[in-house]
């Protein structure tokens, strides 16, 4: 079995046997704020499963975010172990980190994060083509995911074009296009009205009966909800299904 060597010399197997096709063990992170160490997780455990659609529901400054950049590969724990498919992306180095969200996490954001001057099409495009696929290639292979978005005739347009709605369904199908093992979603209905947003809700429903694995991060319990189980976080310390929060000590 082929080795990966963590930063402390250890060797660790390449993967790992798992039920999961997330396990998160202990995982800790902090940041330096002047002359201070802000505990930002605390010893979180988490698992997801195939198929599984997960909403971690906390409020602003909760830690929400960094678990999200953590799972997503944008960011790495201080402590702790961190299997996608019993890989420990926990011991795994920038261009390795690199790979795995390109290849394994499609991101749906708030803003959309469309490029302006390309069209739908070319959005959608956009991860096939860092993977290395020609032009034509790419946009071939977008036509399914194009159509079951309900984009068809909407491939020659600029963002600008579109509704609000209209984009984050862009930005769900370029996500989807590479065919990854999560979509992450962050705080997808944020800057829809509320009926966009219970409709691309309920596309997640669609996607997920489909057999998608979804990780949504929100902050709104009526967007939660929404999602097969729900898990909070509060204070950087993760509280799974019906457990509430411990009340700080006075």
């Amino acid at each position: 079995m082929k080795m990966l060597k963590s930063n402390k010399g250890s060797k660790t197997p390449l993967t790992v046997p798992s039920d999961h096709m997330i396990q998160v063990r202990d995982l800790c992170k902090s940041y330096q704020m002047g002359s201070e160490r802000l505990q930002v997780l605390k010893h979180i455990d988490l698992t997801v499963d195939q198929g599984d659609f997960v909403a971690i529901l906390g409020p602003s400054g909760s830690g929400k975010s960094t678990l999200m950049n953590i799972l997503g590969c944008m960011d790495t724990c201080e402590s702790g172990e961190y299997y996608l498919h019993g890989h420990p992306v926990h011991l795994c180095g920038d261009r390795e980190m690199t790979d795995i969200r390109n290849r394994e996490i499609g991101f749906i954001f708030q803003k959309y994060q469309l490029i302006p001057k390309y069209t739908v099409l070319q959005n959608i495009a956009m991860p096939l083509l860092v993977r290395g696929m020609e032009h034509h290639q790419a946009e071939r292979a977008c036509l399914e995911t194009i159509r079951m978005l309900g984009l068809g005739e909407r491939m020659s347009h600029k963002p600008s074009e579109l509704s609000g709605g209209q984009q984050q369904r862009v930005a769900i199908a370029r996500a989807l296009v590479g065919h990854p093992a999560i979509l992450l979603a962050d705080e997808p209905t944020g800057a829809l009205d509320r009926n966009t947003g219970l409709e691309v809700l309920e596309l997640f429903r669609q996607l997920n009966e489909m057999g998608n694995t979804i990780i949504m991060i929100t902050h709104d319990l009526s967007v939660a909800s929404h999602a097969r189980r729900v898990v909070r976080i509060v204070d950087g310390e993760l509280f799974l299904g019906e457990e509430e929060p411990r009340q700080q000590p006075a």
